[in-house]
């Protein structure tokens, strides 16, 4: 049955290239033993940028169409490795995002790496994981790329850029199938009407099986189907100005969160009942995310003789729900639902010299104003009310032969605390970077740039929750027999918080560059830029701040009952002062300043092109994502400083008209050095979390050409990829150590046809994708385990 699916899948390779070559012939480039640069074969449209990135001072890794095909790049996920420091583990759902890079990164809220899709921000890093069907070309900036670009990208930058109707012509269909029931399926047209006007439209669906169940009911836990299209369309109304509109939407519907239980403290509550559930992932109650997402955007742009000017106008709308049985376990804890309404507009306007100029310069204003609507709503269940609400009640009171036994007890065995938040962004900004060509002397330039950036951020809250409890005191008094009782039954204590809470910030953002070239392939520079992520406020602490506050209800409560009137004195002294909502939700604005040195090489006749970079970064007010300290819900906090210090390598090298190779290796070392968590404890000196200290990828491809009227060549490729150690907790006592995957890829060609069959971990390796720790418990997701596949790909 194998061999006669091979047959059938190569007979559709000779279909597709037979009708590629009478409706639309190529020709194709002469085979010649020199490394293609991607920027010579793949030429975007940049409003900011004047030269290519291997000819501006910064690190930069490019990837075309083909070579995230043999990488297997489906998604910004599989970008990880693949760009030397760059890590984004493969975790939760398509709501986590987590992009790491130099020692900074983010799990929750704003994200440390900024995305531009066809030079349209993304705003929301809930956004980031989407569908990568139709992608032309994708650029990843290491470093701050703030003075251009402003907040959120003080780590780097991701650019996305789809296909052009101009450049491609025709329809393209895609189908893949591999192990654990994926299965995905896209088709996209691209047509040029005319000389002035093209479009292309297409649409996608794509299923996976699940690789992880759940020992509970032997159920796939992170199997997910999506769908959606696209509509492209490109008018040139006259010579010097083009107009470029884009208008996609898909849909999502994920299981996820498969986490196990690895480890479990005996002080946990719940210890003899889950210490055999280590190694498992149980629970149950059901958990997923469901999004609908939709992006549109317009880009102008006007070529006048000495400048360009363009127009660049986004539009965003995110609609999810994310259900989460947040403890983890088999155990009826509590559960989260998380519905977030977000509608995004942004407005770029940007001048800019015409290149090759010897004064080169980019001036610009930005703004958006993004309106997010979330619900939280938190559940405790029946254990969570008994562990998390009574027996912590009960625990504040005096535990003494000679003082008087209360009881406290929650009647219901559910609480629901619901929030509604309305958290609106605002931010506003002026750059301007400026580039002097042959400064002194032929071949030096100087870069200078400084943006001023404005945000401002609100958060309006409503929020509540109510309690029915009994409570009992038991009083033996000297020379009475019998111990006195008091009670009161039936009490409800309610806490509600409603307000709203504002902060601004304003940032100076300022690039100096100095680079010197010693022809248009050959540079070397160095640079000082400053990159920030902007602050916010932690909705999900509400939560902790709510079960709090309910300790203090209850004790005002008690103290007007007619039972325990003379002993208000005692219950105000369980009371614990209310937190300030303010100061237990907003966390600070991040920023860093980043030092480098690096190079960009072509040797060897062109067979060989290396990028190098040295770098050190010093962090103030770093956001860290952590759990509260009553596990209620994920919050960033601000750590302190830490610096990071490292260096970055990779090469391409065409060794023969068919051998090549390539590969790239990053070192990071990223530590605290002023991280104090109290008085007696600090983390000076650990290594900040989620960052490897070494990535590396070394790949090579092989290709044989075939003289037969069916197949033109085979391609063989293959790649091991590894990363760590990685640290998962600020105290550093969680690591996953080095780790690496071997990857490989065979296609059969004709013209625009190709059959490809891959796989991916073929040792198999195991190793942990993601951990964090709550409750006295550590949670790991592993990473996907061996899978085989085949693509096809059809051009007619």
């Amino acid at each position: 049955m194998m061999k006669k699916r091979t047959v059938l899948a190569l007979l559709a390779v000779v279909e597709c290239g037979n009708l590629l070559a009478e409706n639309n012939p190529v020709v194709l480039p002469v085979d010649t033993a020199r490394v293609i640069d991607i920027e010579e074969v793949v030429v975007v449209a940049t409003p900011k940028e004047n030269n290519r990135l291997r000819r501006q001072p910064l690190s930069a890794t490019s990837f075309s169409q083909e070579e995230m095909r043999k990488n297997n790049v489906i998604s910004i996920k599989s970008l990880s490795g693949l760009v030397p420091g760059l890590f984004i583990p493969d975790y939760g759902s398509k709501l986590t995002t987590s992009v790491y890079v130099r020692g900074i990164g983010s799990r929750i809220n704003t994200p440390a790496v900024g995305l531009y899709v066809d030079n349209i921000p993304f705003v929301d890093k809930s956004a980031f994981d989407f569908n990568f069907s139709d992608i032309e070309r994708v650029d990843v900036l290491c470093g701050p790329q703030s003075t251009l670009y402003g907040r959120n990208t003080m780590g780097g930058l991701i650019r996305v850029f789809t296909k052009s109707p101009f450049s491609y012509q025709g329809t393209d269909l895609r189908l893949s199938g591999a192990t654990y029931n994926d299965y995905r399926v896209s088709l996209t047209h691209y047509h040029r009407v005319s000389e002035t006007f093209a479009f292309s439209t297409g649409f996608f669906y794509e299923h996976e099986g699940g690789f992880f169940k759940n020992s509970l009911d032997g159920r796939r836990l992170d199997k997910s189907d999506e769908a959606g299209g696209k509509i492209r369309a490109i008018w040139l109304p006259s010579e010097n100005l083009k107009v470029d509109f884009t208008l996609n939407y898909e849909y999502t519907k994920q299981g996820g969160y498969p986490y196990q239980l690895v480890s479990l403290k005996e002080k946990d509550v719940f210890y003899e009942d889950l210490k055999g559930d280590i190694g498992k992932i149980s629970y149950g109650n059901d958990c997923g995310y469901k999004r609908n997402l939709l992006n549109g955007g317009v880009n102008l742009e006007y070529q006048a003789n000495q400048f360009i000017l363009s127009s660049v106008t986004g539009f965003q709308y995110l609609k999810d729900r994310m259900d989460l049985d947040q403890d983890f376990t088999r155990k009826n804890v509590y559960t989260m639902m998380q519905k977030q309404n977000s509608k995004t507009l942004s407005q770029e306007l940007v001048m800019k010299s015409k290149p090759g100029k010897r004064w080169q310069w980019t001036t610009g204003v930005s703004g958006f104003y993004q309106w997010l609507d979330t619900d939280g709503p938190v559940t405790f269940l029946e254990d969570g009310v008994k562990t998390m609400i009574e027996d912590n009640a009960n625990k504040n009171f005096p535990d003494s032969p000679k003082a008087p036994k209360m009881k406290f007890t929650v009647n219901s065995k559910m609480m629901p605390v619901p929030g509604s938040f309305d958290t609106p962004v605002l931010n506003a900004a002026v750059y301007h970077q400026t580039t002097f060509n042959d400064l002194l002397v032929e071949g030096l330039s100087l870069t200078a740039g400084l943006r001023l950036d404005y945000e401002k951020v609100s958060m309006r809250y409503d929020t509540q929750s109510m309690l029915n409890f009994d409570f009992s005191m038991k009083m033996q008094m000297p020379g009475m027999p019998f111990p006195i009782v008091k009670e009161a039954k039936n009490k409800d204590a309610a806490v509600h918080f409603h307000g709203k809470e504002t902060k601004d910030y304003m940032q100076l953002l300022p690039k100096v560059a100095l680079q010197y070239n010693f022809n248009k392939h050959n540079n070397v520079y160095v640079s000082a830029a400053k990159g920030y992520r902007s602050g916010g406020f932690n909705i999900q602490m509400f939560s902790d701040v709510i079960s709090s506050s309910l300790m203090g209800a209850t004790m005002d409560v008690l103290a007007q009952d007619e039972n325990f009137k003379k002993f208000a004195p005692i219950f105000q002294a369980f009371k614990k002062e209310p937190r300030n909502v303010r100061e237990a939700t907003l966390y600070r604005p991040e920023y860093s300043w980043n030092y480098e040195v690096g190079s960009h090489l072509t040797l060897f006749d062109g067979k060989l092109q290396a990028d190098l970079a040295a770098f050190y970064m010093d962090t103030h007010d770093q956001q860290i994502s952590k759990f509260a300290e009553s596990g209620l819900g994920r919050v960033t906090v601000n750590a302190g400083k830490s610096r990071s210090m490292g260096a970055e390598a990779a090469f391409r090298s065409q060794i023969t008209d068919c051998f090549a190779l390539n590969g790239n290796y990053g070192f990071t070392y990223a530590t605290f050095t002023d991280y104090a968590v109290s008085d007696t404890q600090n983390y000076d000196g650990n290594y900040v979390p989620f960052v490897p200290k070494h990535t590396f990828v070394v790949g090579a491809q092989y290709r044989i050409p075939v003289k037969a009227a069916w197949m033109e060549y085979i391609m063989l490729d293959v790649n091991y990829k590894g990363a760590g150690r990685i640290y998962w907790t600020e105290q550093n006592d969680a690591s996953q150590k080095l780790y690496g995957t071997l990857n490989g890829r065979v296609s059969f060609s004709k013209g625009k046809g190709q059959v490809a069959f891959w796989v991916n971990n073929v040792l198999d390796t195991d190793y942990q994708a993601f951990y964090f720790e709550t409750m006295n418990r550590g949670f790991a997701q592993m990473g996907r385990p061996m899978q085989l596949g085949v693509d096809i790909r059809c051009c007619f």
